[in-house]
C-alpha cells in the first residue's frame, strides 16, 4: 500500500482550493448585479453556469480518469480553472463570466472525481472514512475564509479614498477596473490555480488502482440506472437539498441588502461565511 501523509496533505490542499473558489459566488452576487446591471433572472444564470458543469462533466471525468489516471486529470482540472479565472480577470464582462464559471465548474468536477480514490490510496483504506471527514472540515474552513478575503479586497480597493500604492493591493488596484474591485478575487484565483499546477507537476503521486465501484462503467450501466425509479428519487432529493443550500448561499447577501439595508461587502459576506 503506497501510503503517504504528504499526499494526504496535498489532497486536503486541493479540497481547500476547490471550496475557496466554489463558495465565493454568493458574496459576489450583489456586486455582479450592480457591476453588470443585471436582472435577478440573468444573475441566476451565474450559479447555473457553474453547477451545470457538474452534470455535464461528471461521467466524462470518470471515463478520463479510467484512461489517464490521477495526475493528468488533476493538472488538466487546474489548467481549466486557471484558464477560466484568467479569462474573467482580464476581460470582466457578463458573457465572459458565464464562460469562465463553466470552465471553472468543469475543473472542479474533475478534481472531485479524481481526489477520493487518491485519498483512499494515500491514506490507507482503513483510514479513508476519517480522512474523508477531515477533507470536509478543510472544505468548510475554506468556505468560511473566502468571503472574508473578498470583503478585505473590495473594502480596500473600492473605497472613496486614494488607491493603494504598493504591495499586493497596489498591484491589484492597477489590474482591476476601479468600479469592479471584486474582480481582484479572480486574479487571486489565477495565481492560486497556477501554484497548484506547479505543485502537482512537482510531486510524485502514488499509482491508484481504481476499485470496481470507482470505475466509470459502460454506457449500458447508466441506461440501467436511468430506468431505476430510486435513482430518480435520489436525484430529486439531491436537487432539492443542493438547491436549498446554494439558494441560501447565493442569495442571502442580496436579501440582507434589499430588506435590511446591510452592506453586502461586509455584513453580507460575513453572513455567507458563517
Amino acid at each position: 500500500m503506497n501510503r503517504s501523509m504528504g499526499i494526504v496533505l496535498i489532497v486536503f490542499l486541493i479540497f481547500f482550493v476547490i471550496s475557496f473558489i466554489t463558495n465565493i459566488l454568493g458574496p459576489l452576487v450583489p456586486d455582479i448585479i450592480k457591476g453588470f446591471s443585471l436582472s435577478l433572472t440573468l444573475a441566476g444564470f451565474l450559479p447555473f453556469s457553474f453547477f451545470v458543469a457538474y452534470g455535464v462533466m461528471s461521467i466524462p471525468a470518470g471515463v478520463l480518469l479510467d484512461r489517464f489516471g490521477q495526475k493528468p486529470i488533476l493538472i488538466a482540472a487546474f489548467v481549466l480553472a486557471f484558464g477560466g479565472s484568467f479569462l474573467f480577470a482580464s476581460s470582466p464582462t457578463f458573457a465572459v463570466a458565464l464562460m469562465s464559471l463553466f470552465m471553472i465548474g468543469i475543473g472542479m468536477t474533475m478534481l472531485q472525481v479524481a481526489i477520493n480514490p487518491l485519498l483512499r490510496v494515500a491514506g490507507g483504506e482503513e483510514n479513508f472514512a476519517f480522512y474523508s471527514v477531515m477533507g470536509q472540515l478543510v472544505f468548510g474552513a475554506a468556505s468560511f475564509l473566502s468571503p472574508h478575503v473578498y470583503s478585505y479586497l473590495v473594502t480596500n480597493l473600492g473605497g472613496d479614498g486614494p488607491a493603494p500604492g504598493g504591495g499586493l493591493l497596489g498591484l491589484l488596484a492597477r489590474l482591476v477596473p476601479s468600479e469592479l474591485p471584486w474582480v481582484s478575487l479572480y486574479w487571486v484565483f489565477t495565481v492560486v490555480t497556477l501554484v497548484m499546477i506547479l505543485v502537482l507537476f512537482a510531486v510524485r503521486l502514488p499509482k491508484v488502482e481504481l476499485k470496481e465501484d470507482e470505475k466509470a462503467g459502460a454506457a449500458s450501466s447508466y441506461i440501467e440506472l436511468l430506468k431505476d425509479r430510486y435513482v430518480w428519487l435520489f436525484f430529486f432529493g439531491i436537487f432539492a437539498y443542493d438547491g436549498s443550500e446554494q439558494g441560501v448561499a447565493n442569495w442571502v447577501s442580496r436579501f440582507l441588502e434589499t430588506y435590511h439595508g446591510l452592506d453586502p461587502q461586509v455584513e453580507g459576506a460575513r453572513a455567507v461565511s458563517y
